[in-house]
């Protein structure tokens, strides 16, 4: 997902590097670490470091960054009160979708089980203090004593509990919360860049991880990557032709026409891999199709938080992967957890470059999983990122037009656009 920071970040980059894209460096930091990894594998220990300097780096931003996103999504929202009945009906759908897609997402790994094969070295502290835990246990410690000892220890169940709770004290108070929900603004602008400074570095984390899994495992990581790729798109092209067709076909839209006004945006988001590329031709083609503006300028921006189910899917699928590859076993009470985790960390992270990552890395740490595993998902991205993005986008346009079929708005049957946002 891009925002102004990313393209700033990118217009100040060298030359040399702006040749080629953030995706392609990777794809070619991925491969070399293969070649390292297997003709060398004596060298990949000592690149170890490298990746161990990335990733403490996404895990010093983590708890400003979803603190700061988390309470603007919260206070900034309006209540159901402020956006009335399609604000409702908005969230609705936004919560049965996400919840699906992450669904789907798990699924996908247990079905198809890409992490089998994969050899990750597994977190030293990983789940057996978790697995002690009753479910009241769970709901009790969800609680923080200390906002500023959860982001030490990086209780990312905890800031997300006191960011939602924060957020709707700001909320309640109005206009004299205003200078609390600058703030968090201003430090989200931050976090925008110091995430984008350090992506800088991914390219050779990638390649330090990938040499250092190879020389481990062998080539057989390979196979569950490739693995992991074809559940992903499959999962993905599942979603949108089951849930997202389905969602219209059962408010009567036509899918043909559907079809014709969505193509442009989709296939910008696809082939740049940002929503935010895609924005101005999704707003412009949906009012075309016939979804008023009243309805639009209340479901599209919160779409653009809250209905990001391209990549809530991706994050359910790449935890169990990274769970299986680890050979970290997850009882039932921990994947419910996870699984609430990420409903809840993925709201109103669209702006973030490599959003999915940062939510990872929080998650990780929470339920020792290893680090080491955002590196192989790094250097398969450029590969998912197209269809993820595309989905999300299509996601956007699909719930403008599903509540505005609620609201009682009738669509022509014809292609013809239609006029003043005004369905016939």
């Amino acid at each position: 997902m891009a925002s102004p920071d990313t393209v700033n970040a990118a217009a100040a980059r060298p030359a040399w590097y702006k040749r080629l894209s953030a995706a392609q460096w990777m794809l070619i930091a991925a491969a070399a670490g293969v070649v390292v990894g297997a003709i060398a594998p004596q060298v990949a220990p000592h690149l170890k470091f490298i990746s161990d300097i990335f990733l403490r780096l996404i895990r010093a931003i983590i708890a400003p960054l979803l603190f700061s996103v988390l309470l603007r999504a919260m206070a900034g929202s309006g209540g159901s009160s402020g956006l009335g009945r399609m604000g409702v009906k908005a969230f609705v759908y936004f919560e049965v979708a996400s919840t699906l897609a992450l669904l789907l997402g798990w699924f996908a790994a247990v079905v198809v089980r890409p992490g089998d094969g994969v050899t990750l070295a597994a977190t030293a502290a990983a789940a057996p203090s978790v697995q002690k835990l009753t479910f009241i246990d769970v709901v009790v410690n969800s609680f923080p004593v200390s906002i500023i000892d959860a982001m030490a220890r990086g209780d990312v169940l905890q800031i997300v509990v006191f960011s939602f709770l924060f957020g709707a004290a700001c909320r309640s108070l109005g206009e004299r919360a205003r200078p609390v929900l600058d703030l968090a603004d201003t430090v989200l602008a931050i976090a925008f860049r110091f995430t984008n400074l350090i992506m800088y570095l991914a390219p050779a984390a990638v390649f330090a991880a990938m040499a250092g899994t190879v020389a481990s495992g062998g080539l057989q990581v390979l196979v569950g990557l490739m693995r992991f790729f074809a559940a992903a798109w499959g999962a993905e092209l599942i979603f949108l032709v089951f849930f997202l067709g389905g969602s219209l076909l059962a408010t009567g839209v036509s899918l043909r026409r559907f079809a014709h006004f969505v193509r442009e945006p989709f296939l910008i988001a696809f082939a740049t891999t940002s929503s935010a590329a895609a924005l101005p031709q999704t707003l412009e083609k949906m009012e075309k199709f016939g979804v008023p503006p009243r309805i639009l300028g209340i479901v599209a921006p919160l779409s653009i938080s809250l209905n990001l189910c391209g990549s809530t899917l991706f994050l359910g699928l790449a935890t169990l992967f990274v769970a299986q590859a680890a050979h970290v076993p997850l009882s039932i009470e921990q994947q419910v957890l996870i699984l609430l985790t990420l409903k809840l960390t993925s709201k109103g992270v669209a702006g973030i470059p490599r959003a999915n990552y940062v939510v990872l890395t929080a998650l990780f740490e929470s339920f020792g999983l290893p680090l080491v595993g955002l590196g192989l998902l790094l250097g398969i991205d450029a590969l998912i990122d197209p269809i993820r993005t595309g989905v999300n986008v299509l996601c956007h346009c699909v719930a403008p037009a599903v509540v505005a079929r609620w609201e009682g708005v009738k669509f022509p049957a014809g292609l013809k656009p239609v006029e003043d946002g005004k369905a016939a």
